[in-house]
């Protein structure tokens, strides 16, 4: 099995940490459905915030199995045209690559060429932005024994010179996970991942800035699966930030999504948010 890419090394963590919260948005709907000749639809569309305009986006696309081209194409209601065009396995096993671009007429266009090559023993990525800030951002990991250890660095070709840089190392087992990383910002961060069980999952991660020597800052999150159609997630932050969600399948392909946050060691402030969201797939 090979290494995951450096962005995924506490993949299972921060999936815990982020996913599936739906207070970030008051609402979010979304269809995805797939032709009889395999090419997919989705039209999703969300509200960021009470009063705020709605932010659509229709998306194709199609994936010809005999050649590893796939091309996506989206078109938002801001007139932003997205197009990523992607190649697999074309000169040998493993290796990938990608053409994004994005553009919104007389305004702004950009283009990003990425490229991935998958090994049992290591992965490799290189992300090149092509016109908005000529740059290159690359990343490898290795694995051995449950031990993955990864690089990533930040190349500025503007201005000649390295821009960023992250280390982060990992020990996965098959119920839990430790992870460690640092990057140039001196920013430490420790997490923890464990299956307590088949229908419990517990988290937690500490980011700390070694060069202002300021606190901590630590959240914990779990998971709960009832059954296979639902599950209740909890968040807490050491600031006081509550955050629950809580996800159902209401019928195959139809799912509701619920979620809210609030300050629990004040709830007089107004910084309580609410959310949900609907997603139909067929």
């Amino acid at each position: 099995m090979a290494p995951p890419f450096y962005n995924d090394i506490t993949k299972n963590v921060n999936t815990l940490l982020n996913n599936d919260y739906y207070h970030s948005q008051v609402a979010s709907f979304e269809v995805s459905t797939v032709a009889k000749n395999g090419v997919k639809f989705n039209v999703k569309s969300k509200q960021s915030t009470q009063g705020a305009p709605l932010s659509s986006t229709i998306e194709t696309k199609i994936n010809d199995k005999s050649t590893g081209l796939t091309l996506t194409q989206s078109w938002s209601n801001a007139n932003n045209l997205n197009t990523k065009v992607e190649l697999a396995d074309i000169l040998t096993q493993g290796l990938k690559t990608e053409l994004i671009t994005s553009m919104v007429p007389n305004v702004s266009k950009n283009a990003k060429f990425n490229v991935s090559f998958v090994q049992p023993s290591f992965t490799a990525r290189g992300n090149f932005d092509l016109l908005t800030k000529p740059s290159f951002v690359g990343d490898l990991s290795l694995a051995h024994d449950g031990i993955v250890g990864g690089l990533q660095f930040g190349y500025d070709i503007t201005q000649g010179s390295l821009s960023s840089y992250a280390l982060a190392l990992a020990y996965n087992q098959s119920d839990y996970s430790l992870g460690l990383s640092i990057n140039n910002k001196q920013f430490t961060t420790v997490s923890f991942f464990q299956n307590v069980s088949s229908i419990l999952q517990v988290g937690a991660k500490a980011t700390a800035n070694v060069a202002s020597a300021s606190n901590v800052n630590i959240e914990f999150a779990t998971k709960y699966v009832p059954d296979e159609t639902s599950q209740v997630k909890a968040k807490i932050q050491d600031t006081g930030i509550l955050a629950l969600a809580y996800k159902q399948e209401l019928r195959k392909g139809v799912t509701l999504g619920l979620g809210a946050s609030f300050n629990a060691l004040n709830l007089n402030e107004p910084v309580h948010k609410l959310g949900g969201s609907l997603t139909f797939s067929a």
